[in-house]
């Protein structure tokens, strides 16, 4: 029986993932700092602690865990926080492997489109495209060289970076469900969105697969926040303003943070439909229509 480690386990991914990967008979063994059952283990970054029972028998580790990037201004103790969050636990995971001699059969960890930067371009930014010179560009850079320190260590590694996720749980989506919906600024940046069964799908993928490298987790249908905002209000029959907040009151209100909401990019998945990945929800309407 395969048995998985998956960090950040209880997140929106995470606790769907445990759940798909639960029915097709895997193990699943989950870390987080309160652990309430006997599949779940303790793990503490700060202390560098690992329960090392969580090791035993492993074959692979899925490993989602990392501070939410909108959830507070980007101070710079956030900022911070962020990327620790990231690259601190990965070193803690691969010490740990390192120091109990596992042996991993691989290593699939998320990364995120923010690698390519918070920027509005008709450019179609692919796995290849090297990181942007900016905080989220940075964030991912430094992730990602944390993550393949395990390739390094003669680890099949995955890299999957993910785009926006839709889900009826909670998240992005939930938070556009305004009573008036509208585009963000001048709405003519891109929306990279991803179903997140299509996310839970592609992680399950990668494991059964055996697939290494980097590859784009969004969808392949391209949106803007105005065609976005305008197919969501049509969707929940609310109205649909054209018009969205400035740019400079989102500015004032988030901080820099704001960049994540005013800028956006065309992301490529080719190349993980080359790899015979087959998206279940190819279009935003279908997508929506199971969402709300």
């Amino acid at each position: 029986m395969v048995t998985i480690l998956i960090t950040g386990g209880t997140g929106l991914v995470g606790q769907l993932l445990v759940t798909k990967l639960l029915a097709k008979n895997y193990t699943v063994r989950v870390l987080t700092r309160t652990p309430k059952n006997k599949n779940e283990f303790a793990w503490d970054i700060a202390s560098e602690y690992i329960d090392e029972k969580a090791f035993e028998n492993l074959d692979c580790i899925i490993h989602l865990a990392g501070a939410g990037i909108a959830d507070k201004r980007w101070s710079i103790k956030r900022k911070q926080e962020i990327i620790d969050s990231r690259t601190k636990s990965t070193e803690l995971l691969l010490n740990k492997v390192k120091e109990l001699k596992t042996p991993l059969h691989g290593f699939i960890s998320a990364s995120a489109i923010g690698y390519y930067g918070a920027i509005t371009s008709k450019e179609i930014f692919k796995e290849t495209d090297t990181a942007a010179n900016d905080f989220l560009g940075n964030v991912c850079k430094l992730w990602e060289a944390s993550v393949l320190e395990f390739s390094k260590a003669d680890i099949p590694t995955t890299i999957l970076r993910l785009g926006i996720i839709l889900s009826k749980n909670g998240g992005a989506l939930e938070k556009m469900k305004t009573p008036v919906i509208s585009p963000i600024a001048n709405g003519k940046q891109f929306l990279p969105w991803i179903h997140i069964e299509d996310v839970t799908d592609m992680f399950i993928f990668a494991l059964e697969n055996n697939l290494t490298g980097i590859h784009n987790a969004v969808a392949p249908q391209e949106q803007t926040s105005y065609s976005f905002s305008k197919l969501l209000a049509k969707k929940l029959k609310r109205p649909f303003l054209p018009i969205g907040v400035p740019t400079f009151m989102l500015k004032l209100i988030f901080g820099e943070m704001s960049i994540i909401l005013t800028t956006g990019s065309r992301i490529s998945s080719k190349k993980i439909r080359e790899a015979g990945f087959q998206f279940s929800h190819k279009e935003l309407k279908k997508s929506l229509d199971s969402l709300v």
